[in-house]
């Protein structure tokens, strides 16, 4: 067991899980349209969400990561079945490749498992199936008329009910997306016909995750492995898989700080990393760097937690604040809303960590970030409301009318 309590020891661990997430280099993934294919078989997958103050999370964790990526490039590897949705940990794009790692999800759905819910109707299943098969893909806008779309999912007609248990049991999949409006086709017309789509193992699956978790994230706790899946047979093949590359050598433990315990691959904390430049990055809440908050928290001492969904009168930070990553370490977090008919961003608060050491290299970084951050919202200018600690509000007024 490694035993990491001294400050360059962590700031080293801290460098292998930014590198293993694509964070550290100008474009580790390549650009464009390729880039951001070989950034989603590396991630292993890019949550799918409906918040709309800024760009989307689907889009932004992208944008982080691949220079010269535009939204519409998600639809386009969609079409080209480079990608496919489903539920990960979340709605989420995943490599086609792992399409087979969908399946056992597939199967418990169908089997009696409740997702959304818990009595399907059937029958209108077996009808929207024959229309599908003999008319050709259905789009959820043909079966959306009239619904009260202002209640939520749980108030979704009928159809798009039954069109979206179909989707989560495996019949159907969505062959294409204009917004947030899917096209749901047969999984036999969507899928590439070189695909394996057969029914992984328990240990099969347990192998793909445990190899998915340590590329793309550097180390992982045992807990991170299974995150959010509550599969028992799985998590249990999980360990059993893990305790033999512990007793093999191929797998060491690494500790932190006297508490948690991470797995990484052997000789992982030795290797070559890059060096840290003076930039800083403005994350998506659902970014997969820091959507394990335990991991996060243990390793980069940053507490974060999405306040959107936390009612009003209780947000510390505000309603979608973003992670700021400098360096190798989170320094704070930015509440923003993009003004789209008049092109503005408006950050409605910033907070800077107390522990932020070089202040002014910190604030020239940050108006970098936001001066590309405003390319990426389609918006013009900015306006800044209210910065903590407040002492350095005319500081970063300054810088920022500077760049502007």
């Amino acid at each position: 067991m490694i035993e990491v309590r001294r400050p360059k020891d962590l700031a080293r661990l801290r460098r292998l899980a930014l590198n293993a997430q694509g964070l550290l280099q100008n474009q580790p993934f390549g650009r464009g349209l390729a880039g951001a294919r070989r950034a989603i078989n590396h991630v292993g997958y890019v949550q799918i969400d409906t918040i709309s103050v800024v760009e989307r999370a689907h889009h932004h964790v992208l944008h982080s990561r691949v220079p010269g990526f535009e939204p519409a490039m998600i639809d386009r590897l969609l079409r080209s079945r480079d990608i496919f949705e489903y539920w990960s940990h979340a709605a989420a794009f995943l490599p086609i490749d792992d399409y087979r790692f969908s399946l056992p999800y597939k199967h418990a759905i169908k089997s009696g498992q409740t997702h959304w819910y818990r009595n399907p109707d059937r029958k209108l299943m077996r009808e929207l199936l024959t229309r599908i098969r003999s008319d050709g893909p259905l789009r959820s806008r043909d079966v959306e008329a009239g619904a009260r779309k202002q209640a939520g999912w749980w108030d979704w007609k009928p159809a798009k009910k039954a069109l979206e248990q179909l989707y989560m049991e495996g019949d159907l999949m969505v062959s294409d997306r204009d917004g947030f409006q899917k096209t749901y086709d047969l999984t036999e017309r969507v899928l590439p016909a070189h695909l394996n789509t057969a029914m992984p193992s328990v240990e099969e699956f347990a192998t793909h995750l445990i190899d998915q978790q340590l590329r793309c994230h550097g180390m992982v706790s045992l807990k991170g492995l299974t995150y959010l899946r509550r599969n028992t047979e799985l998590r249990k093949a999980v360990k059993v898989q893990v305790n033999d590359r512990l007793a093999q050598g191929t797998l060491e433990q690494v500790q932190v700080n006297g508490g948690d315990v991470f797995l990484l691959e052997a000789g992982a904390f030795e290797q070559s990393l890059p060096r840290l430049k003076q930039r800083l990055k403005i994350l998506s809440p659902f970014d997969n760097s820091v959507i394990q908050r335990d991991r996060l928290k243990a390793l980069f001492q940053y507490d974060y937690q999405i306040e959107c969904y936390v009612p009003e009168a209780k947000r510390q930070y505000g309603y979608f604040c973003l992670p700021l990553l400098y360096r190798d370490e989170f320094i704070g977090r930015m509440d923003c809303k993009a003004h789209r008919r008049i092109r503005q961003l408006e950050i409605k608060s910033l907070h800077l960590e107390p522990r932020s050491s070089d202040t002014d290299a910190v604030i020239s970084a940050l108006v970098d970030a936001v001066a590309q951050f405003l390319l990426f919202q389609n918006c013009d200018s900015v306006t800044l409301t209210q910065i903590y600690p407040q002492p350095l509000t005319q500081t970063v007024r300054s810088a920022l009318e500077a760049w502007g």
